[in-house]
C-alpha cells in the first residue's frame, strides 16, 4: 500500500521551484485567454520550446521522470514504465502526443474520435472555474475521424510509449446503430493502438450515456469483443464510465464485465452534477450544460473505484481518472484500487510537473 499524507510526499526544492514558475508565470499567461484558446496555446509552447535546442534540452531535462523499476507496471499484456497517463480529450486527433510525450507519461489516450469528423458543439465549450479547481466541457466529441488519427499514429516510431484509442459514436449516429460507429472505429484504429477504451459515458454527445443501460451495453461490447478476438493480435478492451450511475447501472456495468470478461473499466468521465461547488450558482448556469471535471470529482471518483475494485476483484484493471490534482491525489487513488491513473485537469491547474510529482511520490512510497 502506498502512504498518502502531505508529510511523508514532501516537495523537492525542484518541484517547488517548477511548479512557482508555472503558477507565476505560465499559469496567469494562459489564463488570460478563453480555456480552449489557452489549451491550443499551451501546446504551441510546448512543441516551440522543443523545437529550439537549447531550450529543448532544458525542458526534456526539467519534465524527465526516471525509469525506475519500481514505477513500472505488467498489465494486459502491455508494458507502462509508469502508471501516469493522459486522459482521453487533451489530445483528440493524435497532433500532439509526440511532444507530450517528454512530459513523462506512462501512457496516453487519445481521442474521443469518431468515424467520422465533426465539428462538435458551438463556441464556448470550455470554461475553467478557478474557484473550484474545476473545467467544464462540452465540446461533443470534435475530432477530425479515425482516418485522420490512423494515419498520424502509422507515422509512429517505436518510442515505447503505450498508446489508447479511446473511440466513440457520430452525433447524428441513432443509438441503434451505434456499434456499427464503434466498430468502425476499432477496425481503423487496431493495427496502431495498444488497447481501446469505449466511450458511452460523455454528457455532451445526446442520449450516449442511454447506452450504458445494461442490453445495448452488453450488445455493443459483444460485438466489439467478437471482432477483437478474430484479429491476429487482440487488443485490451476498457470501458469508460460516467461517475452519476446509479447502483444499479453499477451493478450492471460489473456483470457485463464478469460475463464478457472486459479487460477493465476506466473510471471515471466526467460529471453533470454542480453539487458543492464554490462558483456562484449565477455564474454555473449562465455557463451552461456540460461535464465538470477536476478538484470537484476526486472524492466520487475515488469512492467509485473501490467500489468497483470491491466488486470486480483483483482480475481486471481499473484505470482511475478524475480529480488528481496532486501526488497525493494519486496515491489515494492507486490506494482505493486504481491500477493506472490519468490526469487532464490537473494539468491545467497544476502545470506539466505534476506528472513528476506523482512520480517522486511513487518512488518513495515504494522505496
Amino acid at each position: 500500500m502506498y502512504r498518502a499524507n502531505s508529510e511523508s510526499n514532501p516537495l523537492s526544492l525542484e518541484q517547488i521551484y517548477k511548479s512557482m514558475f508555472y503558477q507565476i508565470f505560465l499559469k496567469p499567461l494562459l489564463f488570460l485567454f478563453s480555456a480552449e484558446r489557452a489549451h491550443h496555446l499551451a501546446i504551441v509552447l510546448l512543441k516551440t520550446g522543443l523545437s529550439i535546442p537549447v531550450f529543448s534540452l532544458f525542458l526534456k531535462k526539467s519534465m524527465s521522470v526516471s525509469k525506475r523499476k519500481n514505477k513500472a507496471r505488467e498489465l494486459m499484456g502491455l508494458s507502462f514504465e509508469n502508471p501516469v497517463g493522459l486522459a482521453a480529450g487533451f489530445d483528440k486527433d493524435g497532433r500532439h502526443f509526440k511532444a507530450l510525450k517528454h512530459m513523462g507519461f506512462g501512457f496516453m489516450e487519445l481521442g474521443t474520435v469518431t468515424p467520422r469528423p465533426q465539428p462538435g458543439n458551438p463556441r464556448p465549450r470550455l470554461f475553467r472555474l478557478p474557484s473550484d479547481r474545476a473545467i467544464i466541457n462540452r465540446m461533443g466529441f470534435n475530432n477530425q475521424g479515425v482516418e485522420a488519427l490512423k494515419t498520424r499514429l502509422s507515422n509512429r516510431k517505436n518510442d515505447g510509449l503505450i498508446i489508447g484509442g479511446n473511440i466513440g459514436k457520430n452525433k447524428d449516429t441513432p443509438n441503434e446503430e451505434a456499434v456499427e460507429d464503434y466498430l468502425d472505429c476499432m477496425r481503423g484504429l487496431h493495427p496502431v493502438v495498444d488497447y481501446f477504451t469505449v466511450n458511452m459515458s460523455s454528457p455532451n454527445t445526446p442520449n450516449l450515456r442511454a447506452l450504458q443501460d445494461k442490453e445495448p451495453l452488453r450488445n455493443i461490447l459483444s460485438r466489439l469483443i467478437a471482432f477483437n478476438t478474430s484479429m491476429k493480435s487482440p487488443r485490451p478492451i476498457l470501458l469508460k464510465i460516467a461517475p452519476d450511475l446509479t447502483e444499479r447501472q453499477i451493478d450492471d456495468i460489473v456483470e457485463i464485465v464478469h460475463e464478457l470478461d472486459l479487460d477493465g473499466v476506466v473510471a471515471t468521465n466526467t460529471t453533470i452534477s454542480r453539487a458543492g461547488l464554490q462558483t456562484s450558482e449565477e455564474k454555473i448556469k449562465a455557463l451552461g450544460d456540460g461535464g465538470l471535471s477536476g478538484a470537484p470529482l476526486t472524492e466520487r471518483s475515488r469512492e467509485l473505484v473501490s467500489e468497483l475494485r470491491e466488486k470486480l476483484g483483483s482480475q481486471y484493471v481499473i484505470i482511475g481518472v478524475g480529480g488528481i490534482m496532486s501526488g497525493e491525489d494519486a496515491l489515494k487513488m492507486l490506494n482505493a484500487g486504481a491500477d493506472l491513473i490519468q490526469v487532464y485537469s490537473g494539468l491545467i491547474y497544476r502545470g506539466p510537473g505534476l506528472i513528476k510529482e506523482i512520480c517522486s511520490a511513487l518512488e518513495r512510497e515504494r522505496d
